[in-house]
């Protein structure tokens, strides 16, 4: 019998021990159910190959050879990842449309004794959950910026916010990124799809009598887009801005930017993609700012010459209630204090 899914979170409280996506390894890796295991009963090259004899010879040809992979594939399943089950396991398959993939397999599971379901309508389902609840549904909870230039620990500080009972939505720690040009983390980012799917499900639980803190962003992070509807939200939400001075900001960014840093040839790569919004010898100084490890002088430089500009530029237009925190320090024995003065200011302009 089929699950028929209603929300993103009801999947993880129907009681199935592994939700197992036969789908090929390529629909895998773009995005999957979070916690599901891959076990495809087509790998892609198989896939393609059904796909072309489905067009060029036809439907009862693609499916007699489908069908031979698919058992191939599923005996392979049974003697590896799934040998170890008991007759207790209770599995739940889904494949792109919750058709003939997830339906053979499951069969086969079924015919030895186990208790499995599949997803009604497959991946596309649930993918059409997450696109309601990003692109169809206003975002739940009212929202507060954190704001703040270039280097004032706004990440560190959103994720301490946790600890102090404030709701908060790393868009950063989703997208697997630190939302500037010199923010790519070790591993890449998750696709768009993946990405959609984190942040739906951390909206999903949020709760809408309070108010969520979201850090300042474009409408991107990294090759990670903001929906619409979350985007409109930051940009008409109140702010809690952490004023810190240069210096101060400087340091950090050193700090915090560490393993940049020690790779110099990324960060001279990363400096060279900003020629064509500064001048060549602009970008020539901070190359040998680099090559010298002069890094807190290839800060402060950055900051005044291309960052906070354009942090300038964007909060002109911005008509909304501000409230801005100054602060001395952005040591990491500073920042809890800080964090908790940015909770205090959320819960007035909240309030």
């Amino acid at each position: 019998m089929a699950v028929t899914l209603t929300s993103l979170t009801e999947i993880f409280s129907l009681g199935f021990d592994d939700i197992i996506d036969v789908r090929a390894p390529a629909e895998f890796a773009d995005d999957h159910i979070p916690g599901a295991i891959s076990l495809p009963v087509l790998d892609d090259a198989e896939r393609a190959e059904v796909g072309t004899i489905y067009k060029q010879v036809g439907p009862f040809k693609a499916r007699k050879v489908g069908a031979a992979l698919v058992a191939k594939n599923a005996a392979r399943h049974l003697q590896g990842p799934l040998a170890d089950k008991t007759g207790a396991w209770k599995p739940l398959v889904y494949c792109w449309r919750g058709g003939q993939r997830s339906g053979s397999f499951a069969s086969i599971l079924a015919q030895i004794g186990w208790r499995v379901d599949t997803i009604a309508g497959g991946y596309k389902s649930w993918r059409a959950l997450v696109v309601q609840a990003l692109y169809d549904q206003p975002v739940p909870s009212p929202v507060v910026v954190l704001d703040g230039n270039t280097g004032s620990a706004k990440t560190e500080v959103l994720n301490l916010l946790t600890g102090l009972g404030v709701q908060v939505l790393d868009l950063e720690g989703l997208a697997h990124h630190r939302g500037s040009l010199f923010g790519h983390m070790p591993g890449g980012q998750p696709s768009q799809k993946a990405f959609e799917v984190g942040l739906a499900l951390a909206m999903a639980r949020l709760d809408p009598s309070r108010p969520v803190v979201v850090e300042a962003e474009s409408s991107k992070v990294g090759n990670c887009a903001l929906p619409p509807q979350l985007w409109k939200a930051m940009a008409a939400a109140p702010r809690v801005a952490i004023a810190a001075s240069l210096e101060a900001r400087a340091d950090y960014l050193t700090r915090a930017y560490r393993d940049m840093v020690e790779d110099t040839e990324k960060l001279a790569g990363v400096i060279e993609q900003l020629r064509p919004s500064h001048s060549h010898d602009q970008v020539d100084d901070w190359r040998l700012m680099a090559a010298g490890g002069r890094f807190n002088d290839l800060a402060t430089s950055l900051m005044q010459q291309h960052y906070d500009p354009r942090y300038a530029k964007h909060r002109e237009r911005m008509g909304v209630p501000f409230v801005e925190l100054p602060v001395a320090r952005l040591g990491e024995d500073a920042l809890p204090g800080l964090a908790a003065a940015v909770a205090a200011a959320v819960r007035r302009l909240a309030g």
